[in-house]
């Protein structure tokens, strides 16, 4: 096995690595796309971030990384094991990183169906396909620009609903597909139609580091890798360690993150006011805030979390105004909002959020 450059000794390049830990925290948010010229550590950060994960727990011999303590997301396969009275081993295993080639086409993606057996034997056979892998793991598109629009589709639906159904000549068969999305691209080499770009929950536009100091040290980082790959990996453990056991426990925490209908509203008023289309940046804007604020051990989002989730979820939807793709920022988006919380703290207080629409138990101070 090839070895894996250590996450926390990347320099440098703090959004793009911002944007792959939250979505580890919570792959629902939806995954990242990647822009960059060449040689930036777009597949380096993809890569060591899924050695950084921790350990699942799946049933050892099922092909889907199926959950055993999550029934409602099992496979098929799961399903027709469990009425055999067959006891199901599990096991720990390692996050699979799966790379996907451009060349991929759908049936290598989402699997196939033997028709032929079903119809000779009667028995519902399935080859599972590259989202059977990633379930549970990281999915990494290189110069995903370059891929086929359709299997793109395919991929960003799968993300999206977190399951993989395949249905061929009236026999169906489905399984879990819940995964890390990560997609690079070069825009030198074509970009994304805008329908495909606005999927992409979250975007990252990178370019080579411009300090000379910080150049020096990552020369100096990669010829020590280079040279004693395992020595290197050791003097970078301990960081590495905290790292994964910080996610690890935001994993635990997310679900317990509430937000308020002010919360909501800042949202709602930031996208609005940037003439942002549709709807689906609010939600991961707000998906990516809970994460941020379980990073960091906390229960409650605030509005620097929904600032630093606009800096990631934003880029690649606004297409005019004064925040343009390369100059939104941390700080004029906090600016921003706070401006509109001011300006609609006089509108009196709003409805209160239903119960079911809201995950908060109660309204931040």
């Amino acid at each position: 096995m090839l070895p894996i450059y250590p996450f926390t000794a990347i320099v440098g390049q703090d959004r793009m690595k911002r944007a792959l830990v939250l979505n580890a925290v919570d792959p629902r948010i939806g995954g990242v796309l990647i822009r960059g010229e060449r040689g930036t550590a777009k597949s380096t950060a993809a890569r060591a971030m899924a050695a950084l994960l921790p350990q699942i727990v799946v049933f050892a011999d099922s092909p889907f990384n199926d959950d055993p303590n999550a029934p409602n997301t099992w496979s098929d396969w799961v399903k027709e094991q469990m009425p055999a009275d067959k006891e199901l081993v599990t096991e720990k295993r390692q996050i699979r990183f799966v790379d996907l080639p451009v060349s991929a086409t759908e049936d290598r993606v989402v699997g196939t169906l033997d028709i032929e057996k079903a119809i000779q034997k009667g028995e519902r056979h399935f080859e599972p396909g590259v989202l059977a892998a990633a379930n549970r793991g990281l999915l990494y598109i290189d110069e995903v620009n370059l891929l086929d629009d359709y299997v793109v589709d395919l991929l960003l639906d799968s993300a999206a609903m977190g399951v993989n159904i395949i249905e061929r000549e009236g026999i169906s068969f489905s399984h879990p597909a819940r995964f890390i999305l990560v997609g690079t691209m070069n825009p030198e080499e074509g970009d994304l139609r805008p329908q495909l770009l606005d999927r992409f929950a979250l975007s990252v536009e990178i370019h080579g580091i411009r300090d000379a100091r910080d150049r020096v040290l990552i020369m100096q980082r990669n010829l020590a890798f280079e040279t004693n790959p395992e020595e290197f990996r050791q003097q970078w453990l301990p960081p590495e360690v905290e790292l994964s056991r910080q996610i690890e426990g935001a994993r635990t925490l997310i679900d317990k993150v509430t937000y308020s209908n002010r919360d909501l509203l800042s949202i709602a008023a930031l996208t609005s006011s940037l003439d942002v289309d549709g709807h689906r940046a609010d939600l991961v804007i707000l998906k990516t805030a809970r994460a941020h604020a379980a990073f960091e051990g906390r229960t409650a989002i605030t509005g620097r979390d929904i600032a630093l989730a606009a800096e990631l979820a934003l880029p690649h939807r606004i297409k005019r105004g004064p925040f343009h793709q390369s100059e939104i920022t941390t700080e004029e988006l906090q600016e921003r909002i706070e401006q509109l919380q001011g300006a609609s703290s006089g509108e009196g207080e709003p409805e209160p959020v239903p119960k079911e629409e809201s995950h908060s138990e109660k309204k931040k101070p």
